[in-house]
């Protein structure tokens, strides 16, 4: 059989395997299938500047059409791949079209997490994960009053901050005792908390939705308690989940996402995955993880499109991601678990500053407000696992070069 890579998924780590693949001189057939009827397109600008009309729709593109066609990749865009069979190496779309392949990389990535209470089905009521969802949203952020936002983690907070610069009415209702409780320490929430607050947005913590309200169109969202919030528009963004049920279907052992090896390898040694659809080993945390970033989407796809091409250069990244707020960039690398003390670098009052994690005279992760100094060296620490003075993190004046001169 001719040489054929196959890729289910049309987003970041799908363009990044073309990238890959053709720049090691694989001259074999590449087919992309997407269900999205564009080509693979950045997601995280579509609750930052792509909703505040700050970015045009082609600047979008990961990569201009020409470069597929450049490169000679089949588009199957607009279908759906509804079956893997490992066996005899083939997939089939909703197009009828069966391809076979020698290579397969499920980049299917992840889907939003709905709320399944009553009023679920009215108008008004969006979520942000695709380029269609915020088409759906941006007429009627002109025309919207009252805005309820269902989660308070990143894209609950950015969609916040470009409300407010609409001049919308904003409240958010989390479940939770803190803004992006899963991801930062508490005081990088109370931080942000305070500056959405000054801002003019209404929080409200420990909070559960039960229903969301109205004939045809939303026009309340009511909470557990039975408090009542007047809306016009509701955006919800509790999460999302992984996208297994194409891998689960075809055997794939699949935990918290598709499980694969550091070389991006499934069980199966013609199928690979990438992405946040998997479940991975990170040698510099020593445990398995699933990741939601740009960066890891990037990085795994990488060492797919070499694994498949007999190039063997295990996936074992610093994790890193970022959330742009108003006028505020956080950037955050590594994960925080494992840690004993905190350390604060700078001032919160300057809306400036960073929080280090370290263990043992070693930084584990770094998360900066507007200081992208201390994300950048503090990414490289914890790459290199070096021990430093960790007392002088928490000195103003000190200089963090001086960690890694």
């Amino acid at each position: 059989m001719a040489k054929h890579f196959v890729i289910v998924g049309a987003g970041q780590a799908a363009a990044q395997a073309i990238q890959t693949l053709r720049q090691n001189k694989f001259d074999g057939k590449i087919t992309l299938v997407g269900d999205e009827k564009y080509p693979p397109y950045q997601r995280p600008p579509l609750s930052k500047k792509f909703l505040a009309g700050e970015l045009q729709r082609e600047r979008l593109l990961i990569r201009p059409i020409e470069f597929y066609k450049a490169n000679n990749i089949d588009l199957e865009l607009g279908v759906r791949a509804t079956e893997v069979d490992p066996i005899k190496s083939k997939v089939r779309l909703d197009n009828d079209r069966i391809l076979e392949f020698d290579g397969l990389l499920l980049a299917t990535g992840s889907r939003v997490r709905q709320l399944e209470i009553p009023g679920s089905n009215l108008g008004g009521v969006h979520y942000v994960r695709t380029l269609n969802d915020v088409d759906a949203i941006l007429p009627k952020f002109k025309t919207a009053k009252q805005l309820v936002i269902i989660g308070a983690g990143y894209i609950g907070l950015e969609v916040a901050a470009v409300a407010i610069a609409n001049k919308l009415e904003v409240t958010i209702l989390e479940a939770t005792k803190r803004p992006m409780s899963r991801t930062v320490s508490s005081e990088v929430s109370s931080f942000y908390h305070e500056y959405h607050t000054r801002a003019g947005v209404n929080l409200n913590f420990s909070t559960m939705v039960n229903q969301f309200k109205g004939n045809t169109h939303v026009d309340a969202v009511i909470t557990a308690n039975g408090k009542s919030f007047s809306c016009d528009l509701v955006i919800v963004g509790v999460g999302i989940k992984p996208e297994v049920e194409l891998a689960q279907a075809a055997s794939l052992l699949c935990e918290d996402g598709i499980v694969v090896n550091e070389y991006a390898c499934t069980e199966s040694s013609r199928i690979f995955a990438a992405g946040d659809c998997t479940n991975h080993p990170n040698k510099l945390l020593n445990k398995r993880i699933r990741l939601e970033s740009v960066q890891n989407a990037i990085d795994q796809a990488k060492t797919a499109a070499k694994t498949y091409l007999g190039i063997k250069q295990p996936y074992s990244a610093v994790p890193w991601f970022w959330s742009d707020q108003y006028k505020l960039k956080l950037q955050i690398a590594g994960l925080p678990e494992e840690h004993d003390v905190i350390f604060i670098h700078g001032n919160p009052k300057q809306s400036s500053f960073a929080v280090f994690y370290t263990r043992l005279g070693r930084i584990t992760a770094v998360e900066a407000v507007n200081l992208p100094k201390a994300f950048m060296i503090g990414k490289q620490l914890i790459a290199s696992r070096s021990r430093v003075d960790v007392e002088k993190l928490s000195d103003m004046d000190f200089d963090l070069k001086a960690f890694i001169s």
